[in-house]
């Protein structure tokens, strides 16, 4: 609430007032040049003394003098107290900051248009604090991350020389562990990493995902947004029906097979990327879960409406529902029926209160459509938001599957990826599969420091890295790095949202997952991460630390 000044008023002055105030103006202008001074004017000296921050004039040196030109006579007094400043606890710096990361900027000062200086507010992300930035305690093992990175960059003061050319017979074994989901257990230090055949083949083993399909002259990874990318290839089953369907119906006995992996536990997780969303599908015992989920993001509410249409339940984790719409328990979802229930009642109860006032027919209430309209506006604003995302648990994720494999809309109709069916991503191999491998490289770089110039030893890795792939590298790299490197991840956006933690009835332990899981293909402590309750929310794994073998991490 601002506070008024005798004699001071920003508003609107009749013309005698601004007579008045030149006069005023004239003869404090005439005083200051006599005694070589610049006394205050009488409406600024009341605002001091009522207390109200204002800026100063400039320093005599630079102004002060007989020729220095008077007060801007458009400039605005602020007469608005200034909102009392939080004291902050603890020191300037945030209390978590990631090591090596750069300071925080100052407290920036904003020029108003009228002249006066307000200090502006700490700039605060508009996302939620899943989605910001979440620095992390100490630890010795990384929170399970769900989402797929386009890119993984490690940096580390002693060399990846080890990674570079590998022999054709460590190759060859690498390839083998991988088909026969060998254990590997290195020492906490690896003496000489370049002699280590162990950890040479366990790294080639930690780079192998399976694809369907596959085009060498195609990448087929990301394919949200990917049209500008593919729009130069040559795609002969654009125009071709009858080879778009041999391609849709090979495309359906690999997701089939996938699907059914992963009903037996013998496949821990997989991917389908299309061209609008993606699919997670997760066996019972991850996540926290005691059965098979599949969460898909982002999604349309043409996408939901279909869903529902074809009888499959399910629910969305991130949308709050409040208002007119029934507020669901976690967990659960409202069909159809129930749902047009629900909608008629919430609409008899917002016009009930004008029944008690006696006004029901004085006042015209909305039509239905408008109603309706209403309230699909808040659906369709989600859409394409990671508020959209969609979880499917238990038997519905079988109709999901048959749902995908008849849906239409599943294809693109037009552009460079029409006709091309959804990708297929997994850890382990199934039917219609390719063997492939994420691409590493080693460089080393001369970074100046304050000494001069040392060493940089950076590896970088780029392809779909999946969570499986990601543990497994950080965990060799602790062994060869002697547990000191940085990593930089690049995270494929659509998935991040992954990372939220569903809804559960009851969680598994860690034994029974074990046990359950024990032939997925996964190494024992992959497989306990992956079990974890996801902690990020929305965000994701941004950087990581590793530092006398104890992780720090930021989201």
């Amino acid at each position: 609430m601002a506070l008024s000044v005798p004699g001071y008023s920003p508003g609107f002055k009749k013309p005698p007032e601004t007579l008045r105030l030149r006069r005023r103006r004239a003869r404090s202008l005439g005083a200051r040049r006599s005694a070589g001074g610049r006394p205050e004017p009488e409406p600024r000296r009341a605002a001091l003394a009522a207390g109200l921050p204002l800026r100063p004039y400039p320093a005599a040196g630079r102004g002060g003098g007989p020729g220095a030109p008077g007060r801007n006579p458009f400039a605005r007094l602020d007469n608005r107290p200034r909102a009392a400043a939080e004291p902050q606890d603890g020191p300037p710096g945030a209390p978590g900051a990631f090591p090596g990361s750069p300071p925080e900027r100052g407290e920036l000062r904003a020029e108003k248009p009228g002249g006066a200086a307000l200090a502006a507010p700490p700039q605060t992300s508009q996302r939620s604090f899943s989605e910001s930035d979440m620095p992390s305690s100490r630890s010795t093992e990384l929170p399970v991350d769900w989402s797929i990175k386009t890119r993984l960059l490690f940096t580390s003061p002693h060399p990846f020389t080890w990674a570079d050319h590998l022999k054709a017979q460590e190759e060859a074994q690498g390839v083998v562990q991988h088909c026969r989901a060998t254990e590997v257990t290195l020492p906490p230090s690896v003496q000489d990493p370049k002699l280590c055949t162990e950890l040479r083949c366990a790294f080639q083993q930690s780079l192998i995902y399976w694809l369907h399909p596959a085009f060498p002259w195609l990448s087929l990874f990301p394919r949200i947004g990917a049209d500008r990318k593919m729009s130069a290839t040559t795609s002969p089953w654009s125009n071709d029906e009858s080879l778009q369907h041999i391609l849709m119906s090979d495309w359906s006995v690999s997701f089939t097979s996938l699907y059914n992996l992963l009903k037996t536990k013998l496949c821990p997780y997989f991917y389908v990327c299309t061209y609008q969303f993606t699919i997670l599908f997760r066996a019972a015992g991850l996540a926290g879960n005691d059965v098979i989920t599949a969460l898909i993001s982002p999604t349309t509410r043409g996408i939901r409406e279909a869903m529902k249409n074809e009888g499959i339940e399910f629910s969305l984790p991130l949308v709050t529902e409040s208002g007119h719409e029934k507020k669901k328990a976690p967990g659960t979802s409202v069909g159809p029926g129930e749902e047009q229930a629900v909608s008629d009642e919430d609409e008899e109860e917002s016009f009930s209160w004008l029944e008690e006032i006696g006004v029901q027919d004085k006042i015209k209430k909305p039509d239905i459509l408008s109603i309706k309209l209403r309230k699909e506006k808040h659906e369709v604003q989600m859409d394409h938001r990671p508020e959209s995302v969609v979880l499917v648990k238990g038997a519905n994720t079988f109709t999901l599957l048959n749902f995908l494999i008849n849906c239409k809309s599943l294809i693109a109709a037009s552009g460079p990826q029409a006709g091309l069916p959804p990708t297929l991503l997994s850890p382990i191999a199934f039917r219609g599969a390719t063997m492939q491998m994420l691409k590493a490289r080693s460089v080393n770089v001369k970074k100046q420091c304050v000494s001069g110039y040392k060493d940089q030893f950076s590896l970088e890795i780029t392809g779909p890295i999946m969570p499986h792939s990601l543990h497994s590298v950080t965990m060799l790299l602790r062994s060869s790095q002697s547990g000191s490197f940085s990593a930089g991840l690049y995270t494929h956006e659509p998935t991040a949202v992954f990372n939220i933690c569903p809804p559960v009835d009851q969680v598994p332990g860690k034994e029974i997952v074990r046990e359950e899981l024990a032939n997925c293909g996964l190494h024992p402590k992959t497989l306990d991460q992956l079990s974890q309750t996801p902690l990020l929310g929305k965000s994701s794994l941004r950087n990581v630390d590793m530092s006398d073998y104890l992780y720090n991490w930021r989201a």
